[in-house]
């Protein structure tokens, strides 16, 4: 929620008005972390075309007049169900209050650990900490088992600021003066992150056309999410209640209540794949889609290599391959298999709803499509310097032929007896004549 202040209204001594002074303040998850912000250069919405809908002409609509019972009896059980999901969850939401008085215990907790750097807490017990900790879930155990069968390492690091996988070093590095919670958290994104490479779906979104690269980008990212969501839900299961609570007081929690919704109502929703799919989809219908295209799209505007495959169907059919990888699980079905093509096609994966971004990625397609015809121009106009290719050279050789063959022998005669002075090819004196022209007659009535 925002709120403004008085527009200050008074005219200056030379009696132009003052400019108006805004302030504004906003609430992330039901808490109001400032009271003033600056307004970003981007705007709050925007709005294409002003629609009024009157509510009569809603309900006189055909679809709702061709309406039968039984459609009515369908839609009231879906409303019941969605409703009997959320009265669950926010049975179990109601467990994880937010103390009032916690941003404050935690600020007191960071100043004494900045301050008090010589009673750092060992690293290696820090790991071995976060370790027995993952053991607590069933898939960010597995996770952490195919990691160590790979030759990868876990390790706390302070170079760098949360946690990395390094791909070359063969580590996952985890900073260790976080808090535990996040730890735990980040480990899993990594380990998943380590999972992708070693399926084949962590393939960098810049080597596919700019439409494919967009939608891999967030597909990744989504997934990584969802992976997080699932472990620290079945750490909940565990008593681990702490790593639920810091899902629900960040700004994941629209992501573990998608999660938590289907798992309430169905626990195996967890191995087949409609857990993770509901999570997934809530990632992109999130302001996140923004975000993370923002990010990509600055990287393709620096970006001076190009993608690396030649065709957009060739792009698009990939595409489709590393989708279905991204779903692979270590156990239970695949979640992103079954939705694949339709993942290709729907606006609500694909469409850039951000109209700063949309215009940015028109750019790009625009230049690359452009620089791609120029090329081609150029290289159908030069002449090939491979020595396979030689059209023109051999379509000039084959006119000076027949232009030779034309000629007389007299011709032929005369260009010899020119070039050699009127003597044999075997006496001639080394000197070349060449006659330019013969002189002609004045022609009549030319002034002289």
């Amino acid at each position: 929620m925002g709120k403004r202040t008085e527009n200050n209204k008074a005219s200056g001594s030379n009696g132009f008005k003052k400019p108006k002074a805004f302030r504004m303040a906003y609430s992330l998850n039901n808490h109001q972390p400032v009271e003033c912000t600056l307004i970003s250069d981007q705007p709050f919405f925007y709005m294409d075309e002003e629609m009024i809908i009157e509510e009569d002409s809603i309900l006189s609509d055909e679809s709702f007049c061709d309406f039968t019972d039984e459609n009515y009896e369908f839609l009231e059980s879906e409303i019941t169900l969605l409703k009997n999901k959320m009265d669950a969850y926010e049975r179990v939401s109601s467990e994880f209050k937010r103390d009032i008085d916690g941003p404050l215990l935690t600020f007191i907790d960071d100043a004494k650990q900045l301050c008090a750097v010589a009673s750092k807490a060992d690293p290696s017990e820090t790991l071995q900490k976060i370790k027995q900790t993952l053991m607590q879930s069933r898939m960010a155990a597995t996770l952490m088992g195919f990691a160590q069968e790979h030759g990868v390492e876990i390790i706390c690091s302070d170079q760098i600021s949360t946690a990395a996988y390094d791909k070359k070093a063969q580590k996952i590095l985890v900073r260790s003066n976080m808090n535990f919670a996040d730890q735990i958290l980040l480990t899993v994104q990594e380990l998943r992150r380590h999972w992708q490479h070693r399926q084949g779906a962590l393939v960098h979104p810049l080597t596919f056309h700019p439409d494919q690269a967009v939608l891999i980008n967030r597909a990744q990212l989504a997934d990584l999410s969802a992976a997080v969501i699932r472990c620290a839900w079945e750490m909940k299961l565990q008593g681990l209640n702490d790593i639920w609570a810091r899902i629900e007081h960040s700004s994941l929690s629209d992501l573990g209540r998608a999660l938590a919704r289907e798992a309430l109502s169905d626990f195996r929703t967890l191995n087949n794949g409609k857990a993770s799919a509901a999570v997934f989809e809530t990632w992109f219908l999130s302001e996140r889609c923004r975000q993370q295209d923002k990010k990509l799209i600055q990287a393709m505007l620096a970006d001076y290599r190009g993608y690396v495959f030649d065709s957009s169907e060739a792009s698009k059919m990939v595409s489709i391959d590393l989708i279905c990888a991204l779903g692979e699980q270590p156990f239970g079905k695949n979640y992103l298999a079954a939705y694949a093509q339709m993942i290709m096609n729907d606006p609500v994966f694909t469409d850039i709803r951000d109209r700063s971004n949309a215009n940015f990625l028109w750019f790009i397609k625009f230049e690359r499509s452009f620089t791609e015809t120029e090329q081609e121009l150029q290289s159908s106009l030069s002449p090939s310097k491979s020595g396979v290719d030689r059209t023109i050279t051999n379509n000039d050789i084959i006119e000076d032929t027949n232009n030779e063959n034309q000629s007389g022998r007299w011709s032929k005669d005369r260009l010899r007896a020119d070039i050699l002075g009127n003597t044999d090819k075997e006496n001639g004196d080394n000197v070349i004549h060449i006659q330019f022209g013969a002189a002609k007659k004045p022609c009549e009535g030319v002034l002289s």
